[in-house]
């Protein structure tokens, strides 16, 4: 296939599409998880309910981290177009089974089911970063910093969109389930661009790297094991709380908590085109450490709002720390270790959804403790007034977000150091294969 058969910027959309598809999934999930904890789980286990959603929506990240792990490997052989369209099909599927769970009466064939169609959208969602993510740094190896924050802007782009639409959902008084049905759109029109298109192969095989040099490239080179560690940390204080906001924030400030959602996501999706110009003034390692010194500060602050002012305030924070995280962590690893090719920017995805699949279950459960601990002990939650009820979740949704505020700052002296060194070797982005 020659470089006339690409159509770069065609592709270009794809990519985007495909990012805005996992977004709006990241959206109808926070939308509908205070309704799958009322509906289903505080009918199984009302002491444990908010840990069996943590569960729930953690296995959307196992599906995620697994096609990463796999799928970023594979990619070369298989192709970005059959990954892409796996992707589309995940969602579809996903979709329809939480439709149909909605349906189901309520016990453990239902939680399996909803556990099954979870991990199916995760799976969608690892495909596309298994795919696009290789396909534009392919497409624009000079710029991939910028070029991959502009690509993953449409993340927060599919957030505003989907929890937007969540709230009109429920303000009009229409059922909830009607999210789903939000998915499958954007899955079908993906499917449908995909199909048309012709594909690159990645970077690494345009190189003549073989599997053996890519695999090599991570083994020898051990800062690209300390990237992939930071990433567990980096992905836990950007989308855990993300996912948690509607069930905690809700309570804290009395409001919509993915009203936050979406105007910290609307605030990404603008940052993130700006990402190039921040880079070139203290490079990559720098905006990690601006990041998490941010992040740290703002996870803390939301916790201690209590007024709808307030919260936004401090989400502007912690959303100014979140921003550039994840893409800038991809871009990275592919400037560092470019030999690496797919494996290792795949790598890097599985340590985030790995991440948020231990993070989100124990954001729960420090929830349930912290709930039955303000009640005076488990068994007497279900005889609690509305009011006193309202009171207890209010205090446990300050403690499970306190718990994830120290995550970014425990990767200061580490981002710090490695930013220090740089700027006293001269490293540069154009020599960053270097270090």
């Amino acid at each position: 296939m020659t470089d006339m058969q690409i159509d770069r910027r065609r592709l270009y959309h794809i990519g985007n599409l495909s990012i805005f598809m996992i977004g709006l999934g990241f959206a109808v999930r926070a939308n509908i998880a205070p309704d799958l904890q009322a509906d289903i789980y505080n009918h199984i286990d009302l002491a444990n309910s908010a840990a069996m959603v943590g569960e729930a929506l953690g296995a959307t990240f196992t599906g995620f981290a697994l096609t990463l792990l796999f799928g970023s490997a594979l990619v070369d052989l298989v192709g970005m177009k059959r990954m892409l369209l796996l992707s589309a099909l995940g969602y579809v599927a996903g979709a329809l089974g939480l439709l149909a769970a909605t349906m189901m009466p309520v016990g453990p064939s239902v939680e399996m089911v909803v556990l099954a169609s979870l991990l199916l959208t995760g799976l969608g969602w690892g495909a596309v970063e298994a795919a696009s993510n290789p396909m534009v740094a392919t497409l624009y190896p000079e710029e991939k910093t910028h070029r991959l924050n502009i690509l993953h802007a449409w993340w927060p782009a599919g957030i505003v969109v989907g929890g937007l639409m969540g709230v009109a959902i429920s303000a009009m008084g229409l059922s909830w389930k009607i999210n789903m049905f939000i998915l499958l759109i954007p899955a079908l029109v993906l499917a449908w661009m995909v199909a048309g298109a012709a594909f690159p192969v990645t970077e690494r095989v345009s190189s003549g790297v073989s599997y053996g040099e890519m695999f090599g490239e991570l083994l020898r080179r051990p800062l690209f094991w300390v990237f992939w560690a930071c990433m567990f940390l980096t992905a836990a204080a950007e989308l855990a709380p993300g996912q948690w906001v509607n069930i905690t924030l809700s309570n804290i400030v009395g409001m919509q908590g993915i009203l936050l959602l979406v105007y910290v996501s609307a605030l990404m999706f603008v940052m993130r085109h700006f990402a190039g110009p921040i880079v070139k003034r203290i490079s990559s390692t720098g905006l990690m450490f601006a990041s998490c010194l941010a992040a740290g500060i703002g996870l803390y602050l939301l916790s201690l709002a209590d007024s709808p002012l307030l919260a936004f305030g401090a989400a502007t924070v912690w959303g100014i720390g979140v921003c550039y995280m994840w893409p800038t962590m991809l871009a990275i690893v592919s400037e560092h270790f470019p030999k690496g090719g797919a494996v290792a920017m795949g790598l890097m995805g599985f340590a985030g959804g790995l991440s948020i699949q231990f993070v989100l279950p124990k954001m729960g459960a420090i929830f349930d403790s912290a709930k039955a601990e303000a009640a005076g002990g488990a068994n007497k939650l279900a005889s609690l007034s509305p009011e006193a009820m309202a009171e207890v979740v209010r205090f446990a949704s300050v403690e499970s977000f306190q718990s994830v505020a120290v995550v970014p700052l425990l990767l200061l002296p580490v981002f710090g150091a490695i930013w220090l060194w740089q700027r006293r070797s001269g490293s540069t982005q154009a020599h960053a294969g270097n270090a």
